[in-house]
């Protein structure tokens, strides 16, 4: 299932530390028994009595981080019971500081109860987020008919799997058709328009012959959806892709979007697409746009990508020179071209402000399958 190198999913997971929802590492399990037994050993082979007793009282709370409301009252009780045993020499407490141990013990399984019951819910809450991102833009397939598909897409927001960049690609009764596109702001805010353009885009694709018509219905789901609402200056940018029958041929539509750059021979170049119009202006009530067609040997790939790579700056202003680099990071592979694309940019910039995405279609010839 899809070729979203790094899936959406399993990415989103990686970016998160364990102060932010991920399970806690290795170490912050055994902390609090490496601390009981490190206490342990130490006063049964010191030969004097050691004034560490008071380490044992930080037990219980450092398991409330990783432990749930059993594990933390056990270790709670083994600290007690610890303290009060002569032959580790712990200094036996008084009744006041006992009464304190205690009091910390039993505080901390509560909080450990809290916890436990609101991670449950976050995951609950979580797992439905997750189902809902996905059905607005699913993993793409690893091939739609005889064009192969990669994809890769950073969320410029933390925590999120769908931000303001998108991309689909379909196969319907006029050919294998591909769309980037890029909505007006980013985030969660975004989604929303961002399903209603896949929608159409997938509606499309099963009506529109011509390649112009289906961005004119991209363009009227934008005017219908900000009709409504004052001063909404809903838009998008978008580029869109027909490829031929036999996959030697593909028309392309931009509307406000970058180009797409064509790889061949180890070289990258950027197809000169006559700009359109983004979508959301009117685009039914102007000239549509003008359609490039390119012929595809064999071997050739496309690359589009979101303004959030080819716009994206390092400390000194300057710009991701997209074309240059992906020339120099190609190695045929289109998998591991947009994880090299990708690393690639977190050096240059540091760190990515914006949605990242990045598509690559490789047609495969009726006579090379």
């Amino acid at each position: 299932m899809g070729w979203v190198r790094a899936e959406w999913l399993r990415r989103d997971l990686d970016r998160r530390s364990w102060l932010r929802g991920a399970p806690p590492p290795v170490w912050v399990r055994v902390l609090p028994v490496a601390l009981l037994v490190g206490v342990c050993a130490a006063s049964l082979l010191s030969n004097d009595p050691l004034d560490i007793g008071f380490l044992l009282g930080a037990i219980p709370p450092l398991a409330v981080l990783s432990y749930g409301p059993l594990a933390t009252a056990v270790l709670g009780g083994l600290v007690i019971v610890l303290l009060h045993i002569p032959a580790l020499q712990l200094d036996r407490p008084g009744n006041t500081d006992l009464l304190t141990i205690v009091f910390v013990a039993v505080l901390s399984v509560f909080v450990s109860f809290v916890r436990s019951h609101r991670d449950a819910q976050l995951v609950t809450e979580r797992a439905v987020a997750v189902a809902a991102q996905r059905a607005v833009a699913p993993p793409l397939p690893e091939r739609v008919g005889p064009v192969r598909c990669t994809g890769l897409y950073r969320a410029a927001q933390r925590g999120t799997l769908v931000g303001g960049d998108f991309f689909d690609v379909r196969e319907g009764p006029y050919g294998v058709r591909a769309v980037m596109g890029d909505v007006q702001g980013h985030g969660l805010s975004a989604v929303a328009t961002v399903a209603a353009l896949l929608g159409a885009f997938r509606e499309a694709v099963l009506d529109q012959r011509d390649l112009g018509a289906v961005a004119a219905r991209l363009d009227r789901r934008l005017v219908v959806d900000s009709a409504a609402v004052q001063h909404a200056e809903l838009f998008a940018t978008g580029v869109l892709l027909a490829f031929s029958a036999d996959a030697r041929a593909v028309r392309i539509v931009a509307c406000g979007h970058p180009p797409p750059l064509l790889l061949r021979d180890r070289r990258a170049t950027e197809l000169a697409v006559e700009p359109g119009m983004p979508f959301g202006l009117g685009l039914g009530d102007a000239s549509p746009p003008i359609e490039l067609t390119v012929e595809l040997r064999p071997g050739d790939r496309l690359f589009l990508a979101s303004d959030g790579v080819s716009e994206a700056r390092d400390d000194s202003g300057a710009f991701y020179p997209l074309t240059d680099r992906v020339a120099d990071l190609d190695d045929d592979d289109p998998v591991a071209l947009t994880e090299h694309v990708w690393a690639d940019l977190v050096r240059h910039c540091g760190i990515v402000q914006d949605d990242a995405t990045m598509l690559v279609l490789a047609p495969e010839h009726e006579d090379l399958r």
